[in-house]
C-alpha cells in the first residue's frame, strides 16, 4: 500500500488552473524530491498534502484512508524560513508541540510522561548536534542550527509524512552540505516518508529516491489561465553503494553518484474534455 496516493488531483482558483491531472503513488519510507520552474504549483501541492489547500477535484489517500482536510500530527512540515519560537529555548521549542497535543489546556505534561518526552527530545537534539544548546534561545543559534532545530520540532511528533518546503535554500553551501548528510541520516533512522520541494537539482538527486518534475506544458499567454502544471517527468533514482564507505561518506563522494534509471514522461491530452 502506498503511503500517499494522489489520484487525478486538480488545484483551481476561480478560473485559473494551477495544477491538473496530478497522479502520484508514494511508497512508505520514500524520499520524493519535487522540482520545477517558479510558479508551477510546487508549494501549492505541498500545502495540499499538509491540509492547507483542498483539491478542486481528485482524491488524496494517506495510508489508504482519505487524508484529513486540515493539518495534523501525522504530517510534519519544515519551511525555508525557520519556524522556531524566539521566546522559547531550544528544548522548549521541541517540547511545545507534543505537550500541547497531550495537554491542550495546560500546554504541559507532568511526571513519567514528561520525563519520557524530555528524554526523547534530548536524544533527537543530540543527533543533530544541539545537545549542548538545550537552554539557548534561537537568536543565539546560527541559521544552520535553527534549521536543525526546526527538523527536530517536526520529527519529535513522529509524523508519518514529513513535508519540506525548500528547507535548505537559505543556508550557505558548506552548511547545506552538512545538513544534507544529517537529513539523510535522520530519514534512514526514522523511516519517515518525505516529500521535499527544492529548486536545486543537485540536492534533489542527492537526497531523493525519486525526482518528480512539475511543469506547465502550455505557456502561451491565452493558455496560462486554462492549463495548469502537471507531472512531466517521474525519475527513479538508483544509488550505487561503494564497499567500505559509510552512508555519510558515500553522500560526500563523487563515486557514489545518483543515477536516474527510469524516466516516465507524462504527455497531456486536451483537458477541455475533462471539464
Amino acid at each position: 500500500m502506498s503511503a500517499l496516493s494522489i489520484k487525478n488531483v486538480w488545484i483551481e482558483y476561480g478560473s485559473q488552473v494551477v495544477l491538473e491531472r496530478i497522479n502520484l503513488e508514494i511508497d512508505p519510507g520514500a524520499f520524493i524530491a519535487i522540482v520545477g520552474p517558479s510558479g508551477c504549483g510546487k508549494t501549492s501541492f505541498l500545502r495540499l498534502l499538509l491540509g492547507q489547500e483542498t483539491p478542486a477535484r481528485g482524491t488524496i489517500l494517506l495510508d489508504g484512508q482519505p487524508m484529513p482536510h486540515e493539518p495534523g500530527p501525522d504530517r510534519g512540515v519544515v519551511f525555508q524560513r525557520y519556524s522556531v519560537f524566539p521566546h522559547l529555548t531550544v528544548l522548549g521549542n521541541v517540547l511545545l508541540g507534543p505537550e500541547l497535543e497531550a495537554s491542550p489546556l495546560l500546554g504541559r505534561t507532568f511526571g513519567k510522561r514528561r520525563r519520557q518526552l524530555v528524554e526523547r527530545a534530548h536524544a533527537l537534539l543530540g543527533e543533530v548536534g544541539l545537545g549542548d544548546s538545550l537552554h539557548k534561545y534561537p537568536t543565539q543559534l546560527s541559521g544552520g542550527m535553527q534549521q536543525r532545530l526546526a527538523l527536530v520540532q517536526a520529527l519529535i511528533r513522529q509524523p508519518r509524512v514529513l513535508l519540506l518546503d525548500e528547507p535548505f535554500g537559505a543556508l550557505d553551501p558548506g552548511i547545506r552540505g552538512e545538513i544534507h548528510v544529517l537529513m539523510k541520516k535522520l530519514w534512514k533512522e526514522t523511516g519517515v516518508t518525505i516529500v521535499m520541494v527544492t529548486h536545486d537539482l543537485r540536492e534533489a538527486f542527492l537526497l531523493g529516491t525519486r525526482v518528480v518534475v512539475f511543469d506547465r506544458l502550455r505557456n502561451k499567454p491565452e493558455e496560462k489561465q486554462r492549463y495548469g502544471a502537471t507531472i512531466s517527468q517521474n525519475i527513479e533514482v538508483h544509488r550505487r553503494h561503494v564497499p567500505g564507505q559509510g552512508d555519510g561518506d558515500a553522500i560526500a563522494q563523487d563515486s557514489d553518484r545518483d543515477d536516474p534509471i527510469a524516466v516516465e514522461t507524462t504527455r497531456r491530452d486536451d483537458p477541455a474534455t475533462t471539464h
